[in-house]
């Protein structure tokens, strides 16, 4: 039997107006799994966290992907999952992701690293496609295994690239106490949107890869903005628009909607400003009676990893 211990961050998809295919990695939080490794053939889940997840392993994130990593690989083996540390489901912070990030890092690992990064984000795409309803994405998955800021170029094949993250750049996220499920959240969009919204989308695109490229702060504000999906998924969110404008005067460079929501993230310049946003953040929702959990970040250049290279605290 082998065994190991590791952490796969929290994660923000979209970044405004990269729908699927743009996410950043959190620093302060994340999931923690023992993975165990022997001869057989079979896959055990444990849960030890008090979060409620699936009792039926076939309807777990980690078991897709497990299942994709062992069909690569070629060889059967009896798989333990110990889920230690969970992200709250429901989160919009990449909870799924992390889980079924850090289960196919784990085996990886176990088996002296028999795929590339970016085959393992394949392999935990297939998680994603479970809780999604069917479609594959990576824009939480892909940042979750890479760490930093993470574009998806294509998916057939899937490319990912690596952008850089200025130094000083933070997140604030605010997780209100509602739930918006990846599929309800997806069901209110349409299946087709203009051409001039789409135009707008790309330039907001094409303006936030240039910005974190050359380190424009100002030029990545005003490009992280959400055209198309944004305005079908605010309405999850009580008084939205108005939390922009309350944080945006605080001097957060933009708001937006982490993943399908509930959880709203700002991207600050430094953590004061990331402290002040995500105090404006709690307050907005205390408003409407809404307990909020708030996370302040750096934005990580780091994704999972062995938990001996990571200062969790237990």
């Amino acid at each position: 039997m082998k065994k190991i211990r590791v952490f796969a961050p929290a994660t923000v998809a979209n970044m405004g107006c990269g729908f699927d295919i743009m996410g950043m990695t959190l620093d302060a939080v994340g999931d923690v799994l023992s993975v165990e490794i022997g001869e057989g053939d079979s896959l055990t889940i444990i849960n030890k966290t008090p979060h409620k997840l699936p009792e039926d392993v076939e309807q777990n994130v980690i078991t897709p992907a497990i299942r994709a990593f062992l069909a690569a690989y070629g060889c059967p083996m009896s798989v333990t999952v110990t889920v230690e540390k969970k992200i709250a489901p429901g989160s919009g912070i990449g909870s799924s992701a992390a889980s079924s990030a850090a289960a196919v890092y784990a085996l990886n690992e176990l088996l002296d690293h028999p795929f590339t990064d970016e085959k393992l984000v394949e392999f935990a795409m297939e998680g994603e496609k479970l809780i999604s309803g069917g479609t594959p994405h990576a824009d939480n998955v892909g940042p979750a295994i890479l760490g930093g800021v993470v574009l998806l170029r294509g998916y057939d094949p899937l490319e990912v690239v690596r952008l850089p993250v200025p130094g000083r750049f933070c997140c604030a996220v605010a997780h209100p106490s509602i739930m918006v499920s990846t599929r309800e959240a997806r069901a209110v969009l349409p299946k087709e949107i203009p051409l001039r919204m789409a135009v707008k989308q790309w330039g907001n695109v094409a303006g936030l890869v240039a910005g974190l490229a050359e380190g424009d702060v100002s030029l990545i504000g005003r490009s992280m903005q959400d055209v198309v999906v944004e305005p079908y998924r605010k309405h999850f969110i009580p008084g939205f628009d108005a939390l922009r404008t309350k944080v945006l005067e605080v001097g957060a460079l933009a708001l937006n909607i982490s993943g399908a929501g509930p959880s709203v993230f700002a991207l600050c310049e430094n953590m004061t400003l990331a402290n002040r946003a995500g105090e404006v953040m709690k307050e907005h929702f205390m408003q409407y009676n809404i307990e909020s959990n708030i996370y302040v970040s750096k934005i990580s250049n780091r994704g999972a990893r062995t938990l001996e290279d990571y200062n969790f605290s237990d």
